[in-house]
């Protein structure tokens, strides 16, 4: 089980076998972002997370001091594996 900002949850399917691993990996994700998130525009859910902003100014700003932050943790992504700036018409 693991915690982010919105609530608990229990993964039913462990990776790669390895005891603990979602766990520890979300507790260091909140860690490393929590004033970010605790802002309430980025919600980070293990390898995903979600920029919400108005203006695309503020996203590319909280999406370049996220990239800072895990490479200052030794935490890379790979940009082919997200989608970036989507819209919502809603």
């Amino acid at each position: 089980m693991f915690i982010i900002h919105i609530g608990f949850f229990e993964l039913m399917v462990m990776f790669f076998g390895i005891t603990n691993s979602p766990v520890t990996f979300q507790i260091i994700i909140n860690k490393i972002l929590r004033d970010i998130i605790n802002k309430g525009n980025v919600m980070a859910f293990m390898d995903d997370m979600l920029v919400e902003t108005e203006i695309e100014k503020e996203y590319d700003e909280i999406v370049e001091e996220i990239l800072k932050r895990l490479k200052e943790n030794d935490l890379y992504i790979k940009p082919k594996n997200y989608v970036w700036k989507v819209r919502s018409d809603s």
